[in-house]
C-alpha cells in the first residue's frame, strides 16, 4: 500500500498547459492575505471569517511539508501570477480518501478555465500518484460555475446538504460530489499535466 504520508510530505508541483502548480508555503503570504480580501472570492468558498496575516502565516508554515494534506499555489505560467489555492486534505489513508477544495484569489481570474485545469490536474495526481481511491466535495447552491467544473472533472452528485451555510441572512444548501478512481473519465481528462519538481 502507498505510503501516503511520505508522500505528501514531500508535495511536487505540478504543470498543466497554462498552469503551475507549486506546494504552498510562508513565501506566498502577501499573496494569500490578498486573495482574503475579495468579496466574491470569499462569498463563493463560504468564508466569513477575518483573518491576520500572523493566522495565516502560521497556517502556510504548518501545510508546509504537511504529511496528511496538499496545498497547492496555482500560478498562471505566463506572468507567474498567484491565481489561488488546490488542496487535498481530510485524508483517511486507510480508505484512500481524501477532500477536494480550491479557491481562485479574484474574481477577475474567474471564467477564464483555470479552475478546471487546477482541478483536473490535481485530482489525476490524486488518483495516479497517491493512489487515491476516492475524492470528495462541497459546492454551495450559489455557485453553479464550480459545480460544472466538477462535473467537467468526472465528479458525480452524491447528495445535497440542506441549509449547510448560513449566509447573509439566507440559508444555502451545499452539494456533495465525489470521483472513485474506478469512475468514468470526464470531459477534462485529455488535458496533459506533469509532475515537473519535488520542490
Amino acid at each position: 500500500m502507498t505510503d501516503l504520508s511520505s508522500l505528501l510530505a514531500a508535495l511536487p508541483s505540478l504543470r498543466t498547459p497554462r498552469l503551475l502548480l507549486r506546494p504552498l508555503g510562508p513565501s506566498y503570504l502577501n499573496q494569500v492575505m490578498a486573495s482574503l480580501q475579495d468579496p466574491e472570492a470569499m462569498r463563493l468558498t463560504g468564508t466569513a471569517t477575518q483573518f491576520t496575516a500572523d493566522q495565516v502565516s502560521q497556517f502556510l508554515t504548518a501545510v508546509q511539508g504537511a504529511e496528511n494534506r496538499a496545498d497547492w499555489a496555482i500560478l498562471r505560467l505566463s506572468d507567474g501570477l498567484y491565481l489561488g489555492e488546490a488542496v487535498l486534505n481530510d485524508l483517511d489513508a486507510r480508505n484512500r480518501s481524501m477532500n477536494f477544495r480550491i479557491g481562485l484569489s479574484s474574481s477577475e481570474v474567474f471564467g477564464q478555465g483555470y479552475g478546471s485545469e487546477a482541478t483536473q490536474a490535481v485530482v489525476r495526481y490524486g488518483f495516479d500518484h497517491l493512489d487515491l481511491h476516492r475524492i470528495s466535495l462541497g459546492v454551495y447552491a450559489f455557485n453553479p460555475r464550480a459545480r460544472r467544473v466538477y462535473h467537467k472533472c468526472g465528479f458525480i452528485d452524491e447528495g445535497l446538504e440542506r441549509q449547510a451555510l448560513h449566509w447573509e441572512g439566507v440559508w444555502v444548501d451545499q452539494y456533495r460530489m465525489a470521483r472513485l478512481a474506478t469512475d468514468p473519465a470526464g470531459e477534462m481528462e485529455s488535458m496533459p499535466y506533469e509532475v515537473v519538481s519535488k520542490d
